[in-house]
């Protein structure tokens, strides 16, 4: 158990988890998991965390076929700028290594938003809380369980 995978428990949330072993040479944890779960990669989302202006942390939620827009994501939060936290900042503020942060369960809660193509499916994948661990759901419930805002967050938004 993962505290992103108690936390859909205790929610009361539909999910399935979906575990494979972790290849640590693939080049991309989001495309390895879409490729070893079979699932098509546009429904696979990574989380990744940015620091807003230089202080305060947000989450994004994309899919792993795309790239955070930085300039989107600061947009989103109502910010200046954006720029990707450091490894050390988002394993202490989450409590999760990269390659295997969960938006759900992270140790304190920061601002979340999720790229608004995830609407376009009934279920879509994140990280559990590690490398190797999805969990499925549906997007509305990832956006209630992280008390997230949906928004263009890609180039192609």
């Amino acid at each position: 158990m993962t505290p992103g995978i108690n936390a859909a428990k205790k929610a009361g949330v539909a999910h399935r988890i979906h575990e494979y072993s972790h290849d640590a040479g693939h080049p991309s944890y989001g495309l390895e998991a879409a490729e070893k779960m079979a699932v098509p990669a546009q429904q696979v989302f990574k989380t990744l965390v940015v620091a807003l202006d230089g202080k305060a942390m947000a989450v994004g939620i994309v899919p792993v076929t795309h790239q955070l827009s930085l300039k989107q994501m600061a947009r989103a939060a109502g910010s200046k700028k954006a720029a990707m936290a450091a490894a050390a900042d988002v394993q202490r503020s989450t409590g999760y290594v990269l390659g295997g942060v969960s938006p759900l369960g992270q140790k304190k809660r920061l601002p979340t938003f999720i790229d608004s193509s995830a609407r376009d499916y009934a279920r879509v994948y994140v990280s559990a809380g590690r490398r190797g661990l999805e969990i499925e759901l549906n997007p509305d419930d990832l956006r209630r369980l992280t008390d997230g805002t949906f928004a263009g967050l890609t180039d192609n938004d």
